[in-house]
């Protein structure tokens, strides 16, 4: 969340919700089907379905704004502009997509001059959409939305997302799995980042921890729960979290706890997430 005041040009939300809304049109014709998957790396997969949705996204995009960067999930950095910078991600819960799990979505987030400006998430089996705007807080289908007011971490839901890809930190994870799953009412695991911080940004979730994520993991969800008054930093309290990837967001009411617990736990190592 960092770069100074932008103003925002007048449709780019209505632009991407449209893009959302035709990309999961897409997702929705391949969900419950067999389809061809690929591997990408180690447990990190794609489908024809991610591909399709991320070319309607692009083009949905640049029929508006075709001087604009484009950071996407599958074909990476398209660099027009270096005042705006769309990060999208076609398909958020790829694995979960392909096992037939609800829970994935599409991402879209505008950046201009280094800030989150616009967000959308668009959850489309629960036919959920979650925006925002720098400034003018944030929604879900069009009810303005708040984190929660739970400050007794006893009492806190939190969420998180396993190491999957990169494993080198996974025992300093688990550690901070432990500490937490000791001093929270739970934790759960659903499998979509961008939803995860989305279910924070309304106050179903009070905090939210997770390492090794990309910018289009966390670019739309890092702004919803920046308007929906939470708080999102790496987890040394830093705010370069689309670079570091190692995210801690919270209600903001537990999140020195959060961060003081992850810092109890991993000692000097904290440094290098």
């Amino acid at each position: 969340m960092s770069g100074g005041k932008s103003d925002i040009p007048k449709n780019c939300r209505n632009v991407a919700v449209g893009a959302a809304m035709q990309a999961s049109r897409i997702l929705m014709e391949y969900y419950g089907k067999t389809m061809r998957v690929d591997a990408k790396e180690k447990n990190d997969f794609v489908t024809e379905a991610d591909r399709r949705s991320e070319e309607a996204v692009l083009q949905h995009i640049r029929r508006s704004f075709p001087d604009h960067e484009i950071l996407a999930e599958e074909t990476g950095s398209h660099s027009r502009s270096d005042r705006f910078r769309w990060i999208v991600d076609p398909l958020d819960g790829t694995t979960n997509f392909i096992h037939g799990v609800p829970m994935f979505c599409v991402s879209i987030a505008l950046e201009i001059e280094g800030e989150l400006s616009v967000a959308v998430v668009y959850d489309p089996v629960h036919k959920e959409l979650f925006a925002a705007e720098k400034g003018k807080g944030a929604f879900l289908n069009d009810r303005r939305i708040r984190v929660s007011t739970t400050g007794d971490h006893p009492r806190c839901l939190l969420a998180t997302g396993f190491p999957f890809r990169n494993l080198t930190f996974v025992d300093d994870y688990l550690n901070v799995f432990r500490w937490f799953m000791a001093r929270t009412a739970g934790i759960r695991r659903a499998g979509s980042a961008a939803l995860d911080l989305c279910y924070l940004a309304c106050g179903r979730f009070d905090g939210f921890w997770e390492l090794n994520l990309n910018p289009w993991d966390i670019a739309a969800g890092a702004l919803l729960i920046h308007e929906a008054g939470g708080r999102i930093t790496t987890p040394t309290g830093g705010d370069d979290v689309l670079l570091r990837g190692n995210i801690v967001g919270s209600n903001g009411l537990i999140h020195a706890w959060m961060l003081d617990g992850i810092r109890e736990t991993l000692g000097d190592r904290v440094h290098e997430l």
